[in-house]
């Protein structure tokens, strides 16, 4: 089976986030005062082939482990659909 893996990657919330704050003050700026902060992270869709959900999700917390986040500095959550 092929599935579409939705992938969200931010900052923990210990880690400071200096675009984030960037953007917060723009927002600030132009008068959206009710924004109170702002995290910037990433968002990936990783197309994979895999026999079944629970095989392709072990394969995506790999991928996020090894190479797509930092684990020190970042955490992760996806989505999987069937493609």
């Amino acid at each position: 089976m092929d599935f579409l893996a939705k992938i969200y990657i931010t900052l923990k919330e210990s880690v400071l986030d200096p675009q984030g704050t960037a953007v917060t003050h723009a927002l600030h700026t132009l008068h959206y005062r009710t924004v109170s902060d702002v995290r910037v992270g990433k968002y990936m869709e990783v197309t994979l082939s895999a026999a079944s959900t629970e095989e392709a999700s072990t394969l995506i917390r790999g991928m996020c482990d090894d190479l797509l986040t930092n684990p020190v500095i970042e955490k992760y959550t996806y989505e999987l659909v069937e493609a």
